[in-house]
């Protein structure tokens, strides 16, 4: 039977019971729902909105190094602290985070399998206190830009046909039916489809039904066929979130060491005048 590549990337949440408020670890939530925190969260943990705190509407980008020194200096976090993120929706978001934390080289970083609906479903307890953390000083380190594709990168990619490229949306944005999942606005791209060669592996094939990921072999299974270390891979869905649960999974479980997350994903590819796409 195969095991985890990085299984120190996972902890349990047996694991999070156990020791989320031990000195030097720092619990994080990351919800799709940004209201869910203040709802309910597990003792100590802090809570972060993706939509305002892990990226930079004015550039389109993601959060730039001096707002991730904020954010984790005043989350309490220490360049030694050790990251324990979870959120909704199987860690959809926290695994955009951890993706953000590792391209900007935080050591100790980690998902809780099964995210928050495991959590819950084990009964396990919640509290709607605020923590108190001291902030502390956080300097992050330039950022791994390897661990990224950008659209050049891609555009080349496409023409040359050096890469793999997995698009983890569902089957209807894949064929161009729709431009973003059924419960969210149908707007960010200009056409529908996928990127010519693309794989269609929708990203929550990799969790099992309590949330929590597959197995080795299982995956293997599921990404085998089409993805490998014979050439890079590229994964990418609609703004870069859903792949980052990919990302994880490629890199820390099965342990391929050459994907990037095409963060711009389907709304900026789907709006580049003359670039190739199918249907």
């Amino acid at each position: 039977m195969a095991e985890y590549a990085h299984s120190e990337s996972l902890v349990s949440t047996d694991w999070v019971a156990a020791h989320g408020g031990d000195v030097g670890v720092r619990l994080v939530e990351v919800d799709v729902d940004t209201t869910a925190y203040e709802q309910g969260h597990i003792a100590g943990a802090v809570g972060w909105d993706w939509t305002a705190q892990l990226q930079d509407t004015l550039t389109r980008d993601i959060i730039s190094k001096s707002d991730l020194e904020a954010l984790m200096g005043g989350s309490g976090i220490g360049n030694d602290t050790t990251v324990v993120l979870y959120g909704d929706n199987n860690n959809w978001f926290a695994a955009w985070a951890f993706w953000q934390l590792r391209l900007y080289r935080h050591a100790s970083l980690k998902l809780m399998n099964g995210g928050r609906a495991k959590w819950e479903a084990e009964g396990r307890p919640l509290t709607t206190d605020a923590p108190s953390h001291d902030a502390v000083s956080y300097t992050a380190s330039e950022p791994d830009n390897s661990i990224r594709a950008f659209r050049e990168d891609v555009l080349s990619a496409v023409q040359s046909g050096s890469s793999y490229f997995v698009d983890v949306r569902s089957p209807e944005e894949f064929s161009g039916e729709l431009l973003a999942p059924p419960a969210l606005p149908q707007e960010g791209s200009q056409r529908g489809g996928h990127i010519p060669g693309a794989t269609n592996v929708p990203w929550a094939t990799a969790v099992a039904e309590d949330g929590s990921f597959k197995s080795a072999d299982e995956l293997i299974d599921i990404y085998g066929s089409g993805v490998d270390n014979s050439k890079p891979t590229i994964a990418y869905c609609r703004i870069g979130e859903r792949s980052s649960h990919t990302w994880f999974v490629l890199t820390q479980l099965l342990g391929l060491d050459n994907v990037t997350n095409y963060d711009g994903s389907w709304t900026e590819y789907g709006s580049i005048v003359r670039a190739p796409i199918e249907r």
